[in-house]
């Protein structure tokens, strides 16, 4: 393109002229160019996206720079603002490709496959480089800004393919790496449960997901991650160990919670009687759940009243039985059970019993032999 000066009347194809827009029309502006006659603008050489009126894009008294593009016999000059703003469009946006600069457009089409922008030029989204994720509708990005970054330009063929995903997926790296370099073992984090799986959960944190493995979740034993937790739910986190390299983040939710044994002596106290499970059988003994996640030894010689050589003489493991609490300590986590004075007591309570109604079968057979006897005297 060369540039023509308005003061003369020589005018040619391929010169850069400037001019007032003296008369907007629906499909056309008419601009003194300081020729013979107007400069027409076609509708179509306003602008390289799509308008319904010249008037979306030019006033009345606008001072425009133009192309020309057509002359005929007839001294009819055809315009174009669209070639000019192109080309200054064009090297901009060969900088901005070659820099990687993330820049702010607005979107003015939606059409089949994606976005349509004004970066001075048409640009297209497509619709896999519009989100991270699957949008169904994009009726309401028209007329709304996009950062985005140029992904592939070539000039010859008047392509310029724009990505607002690269633009988030960077952002996102960027605050997974803030992230992932602040975390420390120990830390007690607030998390959303992102996705479940049949060993865990995995919880972000916030730009970076960790996860928490199912024996994690609860003091209790969890089946299954859902029986504790649910997707979107909201939780706090202690931070197990950190794997920068890798990007492995191990949580705990099971830490951040009070233990089964937290107030045990306000629960449990000496002389209970209590329901339990047999859970273990040792050598010395059998440990019983109580409670949930709480465990008491009766030792072998609280199992029966009388001697035995091994636990499994008597329990076996998944047993229901009753147990009498004998000590608790919060402290060290430690109850102590007896099955043999739960034996002791019912065996002292039926002997008395038998003895009570022994006595009452004696009173009562005496006074049969007293009448008996008094007959004969």
């Amino acid at each position: 393109m060369t540039e023509s000066s308005n003061e003369t009347t020589q005018i040619n194809i391929g010169d850069i002229v400037t001019g007032t827009a003296i008369k907007v029309e629906d499909k056309q502006v008419l601009v003194d160019i300081g020729y013979k006659t107007e400069g027409i603008v076609p509708i179509g050489e306003l602008s390289s996206l799509h308008i319904e009126k010249a008037s979306d894009i030019v006033q009345e008294g606008d001072s425009l720079t133009l192309y020309v593009k057509k002359m005929d016999d007839d001294d009819e000059v055809i315009l174009s603002k669209k070639a000019v703003d192109a080309e200054r469009a064009w090297e901009e946006l060969e900088e901005k490709y070659h820099s990687g600069d993330v820049f702010e457009t607005e979107v003015k089409e939606v059409v089949k496959g994606g976005l349509v922008a004004d970066v001075g030029v048409r640009g297209f989204i497509p619709a896999s480089l519009v989100e991270t994720y699957y949008v169904e509708d994009f009726s309401d990005y028209i007329d709304n800004s996009l950062t985005v970054k140029i992904v592939d330009l070539d000039k010859e063929q008047n392509r310029i393919i724009l990505s607002h995903k690269d633009v988030v997926q960077d952002e996102m790296d960027a605050k997974k790496q803030e992230v992932l370099q602040s975390l420390e073992e120990g830390q007690v984090l607030e998390g959303t449960v992102q996705r479940l799986t049949n060993f865990g959960v995995f919880v972000d944190l916030g730009g970076i997901d960790g996860l928490v493995h199912i024996s994690q979740l609860a003091h209790e034993h969890v089946e299954k991650p859902s029986d504790v937790v649910a997707e979107g739910e909201e939780i706090n986190v202690e931070v197990l160990s950190v794997d920068r390299d890798n990007e492995r983040i191990s949580l705990s939710h099971k830490k951040t919670l009070p233990g089964p044994w937290a107030d045990i002596e306000d629960r449990v106290s000496r002389g209970d009687v209590l329901d339990g499970t047999v859970k273990r059988l040792v050598n010395f003994g059998a440990f019983v759940e109580v409670l949930p996640g709480v465990e008491g030894l009766v030792h072998i010689s609280q199992i029966a009243n009388r001697h035995i050589g091994t636990p499994q003489e008597v329990l076996e493991i998944g047993q229901e039985i009753q147990v009498k609490v004998l000590d608790v300590n919060e402290q060290e986590e430690r109850i102590s059970l007896s099955i043999k004075e739960l034996e002791q007591e019912k065996e002292a309570s039926e002997m008395k019993q038998y003895e009570k109604d022994d006595d009452q079968s004696g009173f009562q057979l005496g006074d049969f032999i007293g009448d008996e006897l008094n007959k004969y005297k």
